[in-house]
């Protein structure tokens, strides 16, 4: 997962292909199966590099802006899913950003 440094009133066009990977304060996933089984309801909205909105793509770009980041928090308290506590800090730390990103692997 990585926060999304480009300016608020980036075209989303934009957003989805000017991606780039390996930040120092980037989430690491290391089981995918495990996140999408914990998490993957929690994040089905996100828009992917054709624009379209959807489920997780674990091959793809999903990016979620940040009027969805409260939407997404409230979820993720109300299921309470494995290793929430680390993830909604830094969820909190992206509020600070243009959103965020789950890269596909």
């Amino acid at each position: 997962m990585q926060f999304c440094r480009l300016p608020l009133g980036t075209k989303k066009k934009t957003i989805v292909k000017d991606v780039s990977y390996w930040k120092l304060d980037s989430l690491y996933i290391d089981d995918e199966e495990t996140f999408y089984t914990n998490y993957g309801t929690i994040f089905n909205c996100g828009l992917y590099y054709n624009l379209k909105m959807g489920p997780v793509d674990i091959f793809g770009t999903n990016y979620y802006a940040p009027e969805q980041l409260d939407s997404i928090m409230e979820k993720i308290l109300d299921k309470t899913p494995m290793n929430y506590e680390t993830l909604m800090d830094w969820l909190n730390k992206a509020k600070a950003f243009n959103g965020f990103y789950i890269l596909g692997i």
